[in-house]
């Protein structure tokens, strides 16, 4: 099992990456926002631990762009705040627990070993590289969409816009998120090049009259199945 902790305390951040490495899990240890964010885009876990006072990108935001990449991720937040406010946000945003500084260790891994038990077998479902779009079949890992014996190839922009808009099937894709995300920034020309994306992503769904890709005006993108 794998989890990302983003603690900017080097010795918190050191000894609770060495009792977890010691409990069997592979923890991957950054020292802040952008660097976590990273680090979660390119490798794929199984929980995430973020502290909430975190430099360059706090954890609040920082939580909210990786469950846009991946919006079933467990995450825990460590922080030396006890405000009922923080708790509460940390929730609206999608936190599965909240631990206040200091804690113990052993109260820590009983918390992460009770969400993963948890979602366990969601989590490897959806950390599969297959979707099941409509009548569609993307293979995210070779970039190739399926619609019965016609497959067709995808870019690598068209392959991570699909798999964000798959990965939040039902649900409005945030377009600023997805630019920071696929493209680093959300500059305006970033922007018109995601949309030529978006415009391509439906030509190739047509072949599924009950799959569409709605346009959420000022918020982003929803792929829905019309049925």
């Amino acid at each position: 099992m794998k989890i990302l902790l983003v603690e900017d305390d080097p010795n918190l951040g050191q000894i609770l990456k060495e009792y977890l490495d010691v409990k069997g899990f592979e923890t991957k240890l950054c020292k802040d926002g952008e660097e976590g964010l990273k680090a979660f885009d390119k490798n794929l876990f199984d929980l995430c631990i973020f502290d909430v006072m975190l430099p360059k990108k706090d954890g609040f935001s920082l939580a909210q762009e990786v469950k846009v990449i991946d919006r079933k991720i467990p995450i825990i937040f460590l922080t030396a705040k006890s405000m009922k406010e923080d708790t509460i946000k940390g929730l609206k945003i999608g936190a599965d627990d909240y631990m206040t500084k200091p804690f113990v260790m052993e109260e820590l891994l009983l918390r992460i070993k009770a969400i993963l038990k948890r979602t366990n077998n969601e989590a490897h479902e959806h950390k599969s590289q297959i979707f099941n779009i409509g009548k569609f079949i993307f293979h995210y890992d070779i970039h190739v969409l399926k619609f019965g014996d016609k497959e067709t190839k995808l870019t690598s922009k068209e392959t991570e816009l699909l798999r964000l808009l798959s990965i939040n099937f039902g649900e409005t894709l945030d377009r600023s998120m997805a630019l920071k995300i696929i493209w680093g920034d959300d500059t305006y020309f970033n922007a018109r090049s995601m949309d030529v994306y978006i415009t391509k992503l439906r030509k190739h769904l047509k072949a599924d009259p009950d799959l569409e890709i709605l346009t959420v005006r000022g918020i982003g993108f929803k792929l829905v199945s019309l049925k």
